[in-house]
């Protein structure tokens, strides 16, 4: 066990404060039963020394063998025994001591003296089982806390590492098709890959990174688009005053710009153009992708695929909110817009 009643230096002050307390009201009552002051305070400071030290011997056991709460018979037993300790060895210290008059009024007070010991005992036994009780309930929240940070880190590893497939495929296999055609432009293409990857690789180890990082990752992974499609695809990137230090999870943006580019590309022979725009909104970083579509042959709000709910599913895990991630048509123009809480 970690804490007990006495382990931190401000309960041993309150705890030598109760004593030094009540025993001097000890001695006030000693001298309303026609005590003297001599007589009242070497009762008083036997008695008193006793229990305390009773009180000590206590709390030190609970710290190698704690009750529980519901264990009351242990708890009784625990309290008369100690009280029964507590009034045998002041009354022989007292008889050696004292008068036999004193003694004799001890010995009528027996029954107030144990009622109060076990009173006090009492009281030190439950706030003990209160303080560990507290202490495994915080340790259990920490450890419950720590189970469930390692099984969010370890969704969202796996989330990162489903979307890394599925491009790495398609760069090979457009790699695969420029070899005997384009030979520089296939060089170049695995060249800008290599980069990619290892630029992934350096990134596993944060958790945040700044826009600027984040966009200068994303241009690597356009870079190695445009080689697979020419001239058909162009990006436009625009930053928003100030949104260059703000932080969001890294990778987030490339499964965004995949969608575009799928929806944008795949079901026309056209050039498009896609824009990643960013800006700052109420202590939040709002990135909104857009990419135009055609109406009659594709279906984005329907099929927007396993990438956006991959990036849904990642800011619920980091966020605990579904608001985060929202889409939207206007006109042949597919928006979608990501917050960041910073």
């Amino acid at each position: 066990m970690s804490k007990s009643l006495l382990n931190k230096g401000r309960n041993k002050l309150y705890f030598i404060a109760f004593w030094l307390f009540w025993s001097v009201m000890h001695v006030w009552v000693l001298k309303e039963w026609n005590y003297t002051m001599n007589e009242a305070w070497i009762d008083s400071a036997v008695s008193n020394s006793l229990l305390s030290s009773m009180c000590i011997i206590v709390i030190i056991s609970m710290h190698y063998y704690l009750p529980r709460k519901e264990q009351l018979t242990y708890l009784s037993m625990l309290c008369l025994g100690a009280a029964g300790i507590w009034i045998s060895v002041t009354r022989y210290i007292l008889s050696s001591i004292v008068s036999n008059e004193i003694l004799d009024a001890f010995t009528q007070s027996i029954p107030i003296r144990i009622a109060i010991g076990i009173l006090i005992l009492g009281c030190i036994i439950l706030i003990n089982v209160l303080l560990y009780t507290q202490d495994e309930q915080k340790e259990q929240e920490l450890r419950q806390h720590e189970s469930d940070r390692i099984a969010k880190d370890a969704e969202l590893f796996k989330l990162r590492q489903q979307l890394q497939p599925h491009f790495l495929f398609n760069s090979l296999n457009s790699i695969s098709a420029l070899v005997a055609t384009r030979p520089g432009e296939a060089r170049k293409m695995i060249q800008e890959l290599s980069d990619y990857l290892r630029n992934t690789l350096k990134k596993e180890e944060y958790k945040w990174v700044s826009l600027k990082e984040e966009l200068d990752y994303l241009r690597l992974y356009l870079d190695i688009e445009k080689i697979r499609f020419g001239h058909r695809l162009s990006t436009v990137l625009q930053q928003g005053e100030k949104t260059d230090t703000m932080k969001l999870p890294p990778f987030l943006l490339q499964p965004i710009v995949e969608n575009a580019i799928k929806f944008g590309l795949y079901d026309t022979t056209e050039a498009i153009t896609i824009s990643v725009e960013s800006e700052m909104q109420d202590n939040m970083l709002v990135i909104r992708v857009r990419n135009p579509f055609d109406p009659e042959l594709s279906k984005p709000i329907k099929g927007t695929g396993f990438g956006l709910n991959a990036v849904q599913k990642r800011l619920f895990l980091l966020f605990a909110r579904n608001d985060l991630l929202t889409t939207e048509v206007q006109e042949n123009i597919f928006i979608t817009q990501v917050k960041i809480p910073q």
